[in-house]
This record gives structure tokens, sequence and C-alpha cells, in this order.
């Protein structure tokens, strides 16, 4: 699945052309290296996104096509959120 998908459906991110703008600013990597919004990610996967002044840390636990929203949580596992700047 590409990574631009992954974060709306698993509502890390709002909108997939958010996702992609994220991406391609470099702000996004996955198990350590700058991912593109078409990058694909699968089960088991280290994303790092960076929001403004802080970096969250998620692990991807299983990939979906479509989910409600009350399921979306279980897609990923928040590991850590850092601030950054400080």
């Amino acid at each position: 699945m590409r990574l631009d998908k992954f974060l709306k459906i698993s509502r890390l991110i709002k909108r997939r052309t958010l996702a992609k703008e994220v991406a391609d600013q470099g702000r996004i990597s996955i198990n350590g290296i700058a991912a593109k919004a078409s990058t694909n990610v699968k089960v088991g996967d280290e994303l790092s996104i960076k929001f403004g002044q802080k970096i969250v840390v998620a692990k991807i636990n299983e990939l979906q096509e479509s989910t409600k929203k009350e399921d979306a949580q279980n897609m990923f596992t928040i590991l850590r959120e850092e601030k950054v700047g400080e």
C-alpha cells in the first residue's frame, strides 16, 4: 500500500493530498529512510512523521483498503512522541 494512502486510511493525516505534501517535503521516514508518497509500506514498518514542533513515531500493525473511524486506531501503534526545537 502506498504511504499517502495508508496515512489517510489510518487517519494519521486527514487528507491524502496533505500526506503527499508532507512526504514530498521530506518530513516522513520509514525505518530511518526518507520516504516519498509513493513508497510502499508493509506491516512492521516504523514511520517517523514530523508535525511542526513534534515527531511522532508509529509502527504499522495492519493494512486495510478502507476502515471505519473507530477501527483506524488498530492499524498503527504510537511508539513515542518527541518535542523538537525546545
